[in-house]
């Protein structure tokens, strides 16, 4: 069976790849599994600056997930690029960086830094699902012009561009629409889904910032119902599924909807060789049904 899969100009050799936020930086999960058997992996999203995050408790479980406010901590794309890419590259690792950013000029300058990396650096991500400074909505992916005028900034990358949407809103197919026509080469559906825990003892928000982002095998049905729509509205633009993945048939179940690649996010907090084990199951089905070639999959539930 071949594996090979295309998002957008991008080849692959499997469908599988890490999600941002979850595999961290660098090579954190290479002690588990090897990094240049899985499709790429996608780290942590980075500003153009170091950024602190939100205050602890950041995470907290949920009956079938996880919740988090980590507030995308990170060290900032110059410091990446100089502490923390080596460990991706010396692992053989396909690298999509994630960017973020508070205002367009941000994710322009984060853009423009990664313009520096080196080939392994095969695409970057644009986080959308961010809080915003232009005074347009409270989260970028949640306005279709502003998510384009993202995408049309951030070109100086030099790599094909998957814009990573939120499902927190019911312009879901607008949005992708406009980032397509600005430019980028696929999207990522979906991201974290707004939530809250209260912590019983205390009675307050579990989480030191309040609110945050449910995760995990409870979002899954969400993710695998708005890459449908939006593939059956869109098509021809390439779609990286994410949402609950933990087996191979989750990862199935999201390109027969319309997804060309999926990504492993929470399920690697309760075992790190989650991704590797979802590639197996992948394959293993595929193989089971005589599937010829796994791209065959995609969009076939339509």
């Amino acid at each position: 069976m071949i594996t090979e899969v295309r998002v957008g100009s991008v080849v692959l050799p499997n469908p599988v790849m890490t999600a941002s936020g979850t595999a961290g930086h660098s090579d954190e999960l290479g002690a588990y599994g090897d990094l240049a058997a899985l499709g790429a992996c996608v780290v942590k999203s980075l500003a153009a600056y170091e950024w602190a995050g939100n205050p602890a408790p950041r995470v907290h479980p949920t009956p079938s997930g996880m919740i988090n406010a980590v507030g995308l901590q990170g060290p900032g794309v110059d410091a990446w690029l100089r502490d923390d890419l080596t460990g991706l590259r010396d692992a053989g690792a396909r690298i999509v960086a994630s960017i973020w950013g508070r205002s367009v000029d941000d994710y322009a300058t984060a853009a423009s830094a990664l313009a520096a990396a080196g080939p392994e650096v095969i695409a970057v991500e644009i986080n959308l699902s961010c809080p915003n400074l232009e005074g347009r909505g409270a989260i970028f992916a949640h306005d279709a012009a502003l998510s384009a005028e993202v995408i049309a900034a951030t070109a100086s990358c030099g790599r094909p561009r998957w814009a990573k949407l939120s499902p927190n809103t019911d312009r879901v197919i607008d949005v992708a629409r406009a980032v397509y026509s600005a430019g980028a080469d696929a999207v990522t559906l979906i991201n974290t889904v707004l939530g809250m825990v209260i912590d019983p003892a205390t009675g307050k928000p579990a989480l030191g910032n309040g609110g945050g982002g449910v995760s995990g095998r409870g979002v899954h049905p969400i993710a695998v119902r708005t890459v449908f729509d939006v593939h059956r509205e869109i098509p021809e633009l390439p779609i990286v599924g994410v949402g609950g993945v933990a087996s191979g048939w989750d990862a199935v179940e999201l390109m027969l909807a319309g997804a060309s690649a999926v990504q492993v996010g929470t399920a690697t907090f309760a075992d790190p060789r989650a991704p590797w084990k979802v590639l197996e199951g992948l394959i293993g089905w595929g193989e089971g049904r005589g599937t010829a070639r796994l791209s065959d999959l995609t969009g076939a539930a339509m």
